[in-house]
């Protein structure tokens, strides 16, 4: 091929990378995924903490400057006498529980470096056998789908923005990290469903599992 031709192709390659660079900077950009949605009324009576239930509240959480701080060792006893659960400190979302419709969990989370096989958010409700509809879990620096696939690696020690939006009649949840669809699943049935968010160990379970939280709000459609 000739200069000449080469110096006339120029600007239609140009134009080309230009195209390319502007599609991916429109596919990666960050949405506002609370459009649509009503943001509901949230106050502290709505956060119920579920910790061991042989501590007081304030040896496994703490509420500071807009920060809610859960931690949870792997030795604790659950949260309840009655319950065999593995051991957590969690916020439970009380006074939206819901059967329908589209809803949507958003909230800052942190997860410290070391903490690792604990549920740090949850879709609680699902048909037999399962428990839930959704367990975001961190593994040894990543956040997964339940145990696979990693969504997120490289999670510890900063914080990202999480939106879950459930869609109950399309059997349908996707999880965005700060603003990006990083997974999409279907629903587990159920008939009903809250969220929760916090430290609830799983398996492989670190001695000290923490997780921070701030800005939790809760929208439907």
């Amino acid at each position: 091929m000739s200069l000449m031709v080469l110096l006339m192709l120029l600007p239609a390659f140009s134009c080309l990378f230009q195209l390319m660079i502007s599609f991916h900077t429109c596919a990666s950009k960050p949405i506002d995924l609370t459009k649509g949605f009503i943001s509901l009324p949230l106050n502290r009576s709505n956060l119920v903490v579920q910790k061991p239930y042989d501590v007081p509240e304030n040896h496994r959480y703490s509420f500071t400057n807009g920060v809610h701080k859960l931690w949870v060792y792997s030795t604790d006893k659950p949260h309840s006498p009655a319950s065999k659960t593995n051991p957590r400190t969690e916020i439970r979302v009380q006074g939206y529980d819901y059967s329908s419709g589209v809803w949507q969990f958003e909230a800052y989370g942190y997860v410290p470096c070391g903490t690792s096989g604990v549920c740090v958010m949850q879709v609680f409700g699902s048909s037999p056998p399962h428990a839930t509809t959704l367990m975001l879990r961190v593994y040894n620096d990543s956040l997964s789908y339940y145990r696979a696939p990693v969504l997120v690696p490289n999670i510890y020690d900063t914080w990202f923005r999480l939106n879950v939006i459930h869609d109950v009649e399309a059997s349908n949840v996707k999880v965005y990290i700060d603003g990006i669809l990083k997974y999409e699943a279907s629903g587990r049935g159920g008939k009903s469903h809250y969220f929760k968010c916090g430290v609830y160990a799983q398996n492989d379970d670190s001695f000290y599992m923490e997780s921070r939280w701030k800005g939790i709000k809760v929208l439907k459609k």
